[in-house]
C-alpha cells in the first residue's frame, strides 16, 4: 500500500508511487518552458513536453523519440478516485451520489440550472460535519432528487446531470 502523501502517476497504463522525497530528489532542469533535462542513476534523460491538461494533470512527454501519456494524481485525487470521484474530470458523468451516509442540509441548485466546475450542489452533513458535495466538471442539472432534511445512505443518487 502506497503512503498516504504519496503521488499515483500513471504512464502509458503503468502505475508508479512517489513521494515527495523522492520527486525532490529528481535532478531536472527546464532547459525551455516545454523542454527538460534530468539525470538518474548517472544517465542525462532529454525530454520535451508535447501537450498539458493542467486541469485533469494529463501531460503528454516525448524522449528517446518515444511518447509517453502521463497522468498525476496527489493524495486528494486518490481519494476522490476511492469514493468514485476519480473520472469525474475525464468522463462525463450522468449522477451525483452521496459518498456517505447522511442528512441532506442544503441543496444548492435546481433542475435545469447551468453549473460550472467547483460549484457546491448539496451539503451533506455525515457524523456531526457538514460536508459540501462539489461539481467536478461544468454541468447542467436534469433533476435533483433529494430535499433538504432527507436522510441518504451510501452512493444514493442526489442529482441526475443532462
Amino acid at each position: 500500500m502506497p503512503p498516504n502523501d504519496s503521488y499515483k502517476i500513471l504512464v502509458n497504463g503503468f502505475t508508479f508511487h512517489f513521494t515527495p522525497a523522492d520527486l525532490g530528489s529528481l535532478d531536472l532542469v527546464a532547459i525551455s518552458p516545454t523542454e527538460f533535462n534530468g539525470i538518474r542513476a548517472h544517465q542525462s534523460i532529454n525530454a520535451r513536453l508535447l501537450a498539458a491538461d493542467e486541469l485533469n494533470k494529463t501531460f503528454t512527454i516525448e524522449t528517446s523519440g518515444e511518447t509517453f501519456e502521463v497522468v498525476i494524481k496527489n493524495a486528494l485525487d486518490q481519494k476522490l478516485e476511492q469514493m468514485g470521484f476519480g473520472t469525474a474530470t475525464s468522463k462525463q458523468i450522468k449522477q451525483i451520489k452521496a459518498p456517505m451516509p447522511g442528512l441532506v442540509l442544503n441543496i444548492d441548485v435546481t433542475d435545469g440550472q447551468s453549473v460550472k466546475e467547483g460549484d457546491r450542489l448539496v451539503i451533506l452533513e455525515a457524523m456531526k460535519m457538514e460536508n459540501s458535495i462539489l461539481i467536478h466538471a461544468d454541468a447542467i442539472i436534469k433533476k435533483v432528487l433529494v430535499k433538504a432534511g432527507q436522510a441518504v445512505e451510501k452512493n444514493q443518487v442526489l442529482i441526475e446531470l443532462e
